[in-house]
């Protein structure tokens, strides 16, 4: 076993769900299953690993964008972490349908969000009674919560990474339709056909995401 395989089996990457949820084409990927449970076949998971981390460089050092989605409570602060430290935009909230699809609108949304927070930060936001004051501030929480982490994606991104390609079905149909490609940690309920680059695997499992998503930002910040 090699040494990335010894790193993800013991994070429990290997452990798939029922054989019952599996969708078929993840059949390839499935090693055996035990007492009802698929377990992944990790050594296809590192040659996906490695395959996607080459992509994800050649996209990195082109100076290309690439935007990080994971919405779930598992990944939510993992996702902040790792664009954060790439300095890549992120998605750690429900996904907002037309990010990509229609992105002038989602752009204006960003903007408000923008300009709200420069003005409050210059203390420039006048407010004529308390109830103003309120409704601007809800709003600047509510912008903020949706939008965030897209505050300097002025652009299309070039690739998506995704953590869980099921919980982030929306996202994966939307890259799809303006061509973008998808990178993504997709357990055994995946249908990994509409992923471009997929890393089957336990997403399910912090630890799991932790160590892939580590992999991924040390390649990145080489």
């Amino acid at each position: 076993m090699s040494e990335i395989m010894q790193s993800l089996f013991e994070t429990g990457a290997h452990l798939g769900y029922r054989k019952s949820r599996r969708h078929p084409s993840v059949q390839d990927h499935i090693l055996v299953t035990k007492n009802t449970r698929d377990m992944i076949d990790l050594e296809k998971t590192e040659q996906a690993l490695n395959t996607a981390l080459e992509a994800l460089k050649e996209i990195k050092q082109a100076g290309k964008m690439i935007l990080f989605v994971g919405s779930k409570p598992e990944a939510r602060d993992i996702t902040i972490g790792i664009a954060g430290s790439l300095n890549m935009p992120y998605v750690d909230e429900r996904w907002i349908g037309g990010t990509l699809t229609n992105f002038s609108e989602i752009r204006k949304r960003v903007e408000r969000l923008a300009d709200l927070q420069y003005k409050q930060e210059k203390n420039e936001l006048i407010f004529k009674t308390k109830k103003e004051k309120l409704l601007i501030e809800r709003e600047i929480a509510r912008l903020t919560k949706n939008f965030g982490g897209l505050l300097f994606m002025n652009k299309l991104p070039d690739a998506l990474f995704i953590i869980d390609s099921r919980t982030e079905s929306i996202a994966v149909i939307e890259a799809q339709r303006k061509n973008i490609p998808v990178f993504a940690l997709a357990n055994t309920d995946c249908d990994i056909t509409t992923i471009n680059y997929p890393i089957v695997c336990n997403d399910a499992s912090r630890a799991t995401i932790t160590r892939i998503t580590e992999y991924v930002r040390k390649e990145l910040s080489a």
